[in-house]
């Protein structure tokens, strides 16, 4: 079977379309607000982690090791900020 790799740009597409059309209404209550949401963007199949998503990260990849993942901190517009401010 061929593998097809996805570009930046598409993993970003795919992963904030799946969170704003199926994820977003599950995930996106009060006690989960600063987690971390990992989406394979193929699939659909995501988990919540409570930190950096790593945890997520490699159960996912255990049930499907070529999973191409995008992460999501719940309730903000980005995951991590370096050297500037969030607004």
């Amino acid at each position: 079977m061929e593998i097809t790799r996805l570009s930046r740009e598409e993993v970003g597409r795919r992963g904030e379309a799946l969170y704003e059309q199926k994820i977003r209404a599950t995930v996106e209550t009060t006690e989960n607000i600063g987690k971390m949401v990992i989406i394979d963007v193929e699939t659909g199949v995501y988990e919540v982690d409570e930190a950096r998503g790593l945890v997520a990260a490699r159960h996912i990849q255990l049930q499907r090791p070529d999973a191409i993942l995008y992460g999501k901190r719940i309730g903000y517009d980005v995951v991590e900020a370096l050297g500037g401010t969030v607004r």
